[in-house]
């Protein structure tokens, strides 16, 4: 589940949105490279970590994992049901509205969606397929921890969720 060319893409578990109206200045969106940080359900807390230019073998190794391929992302145990239940949706929406803010894409008028949004489906299968390692922990925060002072790329989504 990505964008195709000339689209960006906003997931929700609300399958009736009509319209997006920015919501605090904004509305969010990602393209391509960021499409799998949000494979979770709205809640779920996720710690996320890939190879970037500077990424050392030491911490490849360490953080991801020999033989585990170029990404992680890491849940807590009590969040997979949720996964395997969430109905969540796919809206594509026309990039040209968009612009780059962090390593998110917003725009700051309305946009409509190209269509009615799309089953997203198995959470699961979706990371099996792009190759992305699912770690599943009892707490996100020691492995959060190691992440965000070794050489990966990294992104945290609603860590606040995660136990304490």
């Amino acid at each position: 589940m990505r964008p195709a060319a000339g689209e960006v893409l906003h997931f929700s578990e609300d399958p009736t949105i009509e319209v997006f109206r920015p919501q605090a200045t904004y509305v969010w969106a990602v393209g391509h490279d960021r499409a799998p940080d949000y494979w979770f359900p709205r809640q779920c807390p996720r710690a996320m970590a890939w190879l970037g230019p500077s990424t050392t073998p030491e911490d490849q190794a360490r953080i991801i994992g020999p033989g585990s391929g170029s990404r992680v992302h890491a849940v807590e145990y009590g969040w997979l049901e949720a996964m395997r239940t969430v109905e969540l949706y796919a809206y594509r929406l026309p990039a040209a509205q968009f612009s780059l803010h962090d390593a998110a894409l917003v725009a700051t008028t309305d946009v409509k969606p190209f269509g009615p949004p799309e089953r997203v489906g198995d959470l699961f299968e979706l990371h099996d397929e792009a190759g992305i390692q699912l770690r599943v922990l009892n707490r996100l925060h020691d492995f959060w921890a190691e992440v965000i002072t070794s050489t990966l790329e990294f992104s945290g989504i609603r860590l606040r969720n995660a136990r304490a």
